[in-house]
C-alpha cells in the first residue's frame, strides 16, 4: 500500500515587491498534524512536488499554542491560525485534497506567508490601548473593580492581535482607514479599567476620527472568524453608544 502524503500549494512571494507564485509540495501523511508542523517538514526538504530545488517557506510563529497571534495565515482560502488548524479537519476525509496557504490578503507581504500587521499596532496608539502610570513602581493599592466588570473584561484581555478580524472585515481598507474590531475591544477593555478610564474621553475621540467606529458595517465578519471568540459585537455597540454620547457632550461645552 503506497504511503499516505499531504499535497500543499503555497503562495509565496521572495520580497515585498516581488511577483508571487505558487509552488506544491508533497509531504509525508502524520496523523493530527497541523499546518505549523506541515511547514516545518517542507523545511526539513524544500522540494517541490516536480523534483525542483526550493527553500523554507518564510512565516510568523512563536508560540504553537494560539497565544501569540503570529502564525494567521489563509488556509484554503480562510483566515485561520496555522497552529490550531490541523490537517485531518481541513481535508474533511478526503485524503487527495490539496492544502493551499497563502498570506494574509489585506496586509502588504514580507515574504511568503510572512505579512506587516504594524497597522494593528498604530491603531492601538491612537486610541492609547494601555494604562497610564507616573514612571514610578510603587503606585500603592489600584481600586477595587467589582466582579461582574472583571468578567466583562476578561474575555476582551484575551485579544491576541492576530488580525484575523481586520483580515475579514469589508470595511477594512485602504479607502476607509477603519481601525478595526480589535482596536474598538482594546478601547473598552481600557475604558474599563479603574486607572486606565482617566484617558476615556481622549480615546473615545480617536475613535470618532477617521476610519473611526462610524465606518463599521457591523458585518459580523469578525465575531464568527476570532479565533479567541472575543465579544467583538458586543463591544462595537457599546463603543458606538459611547462615542456618540462624548460627542454630544464635546458638542454643548464647546
Amino acid at each position: 500500500m503506497a504511503e499516505r502524503t499531504i499535497k500543499v500549494e503555497v503562495k509565496r512571494q521572495s520580497s515585498p515587491g516581488a511577483k508571487a507564485v505558487t509552488e506544491t509540495f508533497e509531504i509525508p501523511y502524520r496523523p493530527n498534524m497541523n499546518i505549523t508542523s506541515l511547514l516545518g517538514e517542507i523545511a526539513l526538504n524544500p522540494r517541490t512536488i516536480n523534483g525542483t530545488e526550493s527553500t523554507p517557506i518564510t512565516y510568523d510563529s512563536n508560540c504553537l499554542e494560539e497565544i501569540c497571534g503570529s502564525c494567521a495565515m489563509l488556509i484554503n482560502g480562510k483566515a485561520m491560525m496555522a497552529c490550531s488548524a490541523l490537517v485531518d479537519k481541513l481535508q474533511g476525509g478526503d485524503a487527495n485534497k490539496t492544502i493551499t496557504l497563502a498570506p494574509l490578503s489585506k496586509f502588504p507581504v514580507v515574504r511568503d506567508l510572512a505579512v506587516d500587521r504594524s497597522v494593528l499596532f498604530e491603531n492601538l496608539k491612537k486610541v492609547q490601548a494601555w494604562v497610564p502610570i507616573d514612571g514610578t513602581y510603587d503606585l500603592g493599592s489600584g481600586p477595587r473593580q467589582h466582579p461582574q466588570i472583571q468578567e466583562q473584561r476578561y474575555p476582551l484581555s484575551n485579544c491576541i492581535s492576530c488580525t484575523i478580524c481586520m483580515e475579514v472585515c469589508p470595511q477594512f481598507n485602504d479607502v476607509t482607514g477603519f481601525v478595526g474590531a480589535a482596536t474598538i475591544a482594546q478601547t473598552k477593555l481600557f475604558n474599563m479599567d479603574p486607572a486606565g478610564s482617566v484617558l476615556k474621553e481622549e480615546r473615545l475621540r480617536a475613535l470618532a476620527g477617521d476610519g473611526g467606529i462610524q465606518e463599521c458595517g457591523f458585518a459580523q465578519n469578525c465575531v464568527q472568524a476570532c479565533p479567541k471568540q472575543l465579544p467583538l459585537t458586543e463591544a462595537i455597540s457599546d463603543m458606538n453608544r459611547d462615542v456618540f454620547v462624548q460627542q454630544v457632550k464635546d458638542f454643548f461645552t464647546r
